[in-house]
C-alpha cells in the first residue's frame, strides 16, 4: 500500500481520484475502494494493526504520539491521565511533566487543546473524540487510515486519504513520515494505534485471557456432564 499511497502522490493523481469508503468495512468490503487515474476501480485491503497490550513499551510510545500529535485537536474523554499512568506504568510525575499537555491535574479526562468550535470553523467539523474510535471504525481501519495519506493539492491541507475520502483532518503525521524510512513510520503509528485500542478498551487483554480459560473450563466441564447424562439415561427406553 505504501508503494501506491507514494506513486499517486509522485504523480499528483489526487485530483483525479474518486474515493469511498468508510461503511465499506463494516460491509466486510475490507477498508473500501478507490477508481485510478484509468477510471478501474480497486479494492484496498486493511492493513493490519499491530495490537498488543502486553507490550507496555508499545502503549508507552503510543501515549506520547498521542499526546504530541492528536491531543492537540482530539479530545478522549472517557480516558483519564492516571488511568495512563496506572495501566501503562509510566511513574505519575513523569506523566504530569511530559504527557499532561491540556490540564495540571492527573485525575482529568484528556480533552482537546483548541475549542472544539474554532476548530469546526478551520476543518469544516469538529474533531471527533478518539476514546472509541477503533471500537467504532476497527483496529485495523484506524491504522490503515492513518497509514493512507497522500499529496493533494486540491485539498485545503495539501492532503487526502485514500481511506476516508475529503477527510477535513490533515496530514498531521507528515514530518514524522518525511523523517522516518517507511518501516519506521509504520512502527510508529503502529505504536499509536496499539494506545488508541486500548483506550477504546483497557480490559479486552484481561477479557481475553478470561474468556480463554472460561471456554477452556466449559469444554472439559462437557466431558463429565455428557458421561452422566448418559448414565442417567441409559435404562430409560
Amino acid at each position: 500500500m505504501s508503494t501506491l499511497i507514494k506513486s499517486l502522490a509522485g504523480l499528483g493523481l489526487g485530483a483525479a481520484l474518486s474515493l469511498t469508503a468508510g461503511s465499506a468495512l463494516a460491509a466486510g468490503g475490507g477498508c473500501g475502494t478507490f477508481t485510478n487515474a484509468d477510471g478501474v476501480v480497486e479494492h484496498l485491503a486493511c492493513s493490519e494493526a499491530p495490537i498488543d497490550f502486553t507490550n507496555k513499551g508499545s502503549l508507552q510510545n503510543g501515549a506520547k504520539i498521542f499526546m504530541n500529535y492528536c491531543a492537540g485537536c482530539h479530545s478522549a474523554k472517557y480516558v483519564r491521565h492516571s488511568r495512563i499512568a496506572q495501566d501503562l506504568e509510566i511513574p505519575p510525575e513523569l506523566v504530569e511533566k511530559y504527557l499532561m499537555v491540556t490540564t495540571d491535574q492527573i485525575g482529568d479526562h484528556i480533552t482537546a487543546e483548541i475549542d472544539p468550535e474554532v476548530q469546526a470553523s478551520w476543518f469544516g467539523a469538529a474533531p471527533p473524540d478518539l476514546s472509541l474510535e477503533t471500537r467504532l471504525r476497527g483496529d485495523d481501519w484506524v491504522y490503515t487510515y492513518l497509514l493512507s495519506f497522500y499529496e493533494d493539492p486540491s485539498r485545503p491541507w495539501g492532503a487526502n486519504n485514500l481511506v476516508l475520502a475529503n477527510a477535513a483532518m490533515p496530514h498531521v503525521l507528515h514530518n514524522m513520515q518525511e523523517e522516518l524510512s517507511q518501516e519506521e513510520f509504520e512502527s510508529e503509528v503502529g505504536d499509536l494505534v496499539n494506545f488508541m485500542a486500548w483506550m477504546g478498551e483497557p480490559a479486552r487483554h484481561d477479557r481475553q485471557v478470561i474468556g480463554f480459560f472460561v471456554i477452556l473450563f466449559l469444554l472439559v466441564l462437557l466431558i463429565p456432564v455428557y458421561l452422566l447424562n448418559k448414565e442417567f439415561w441409559k435404562d430409560v427406553k
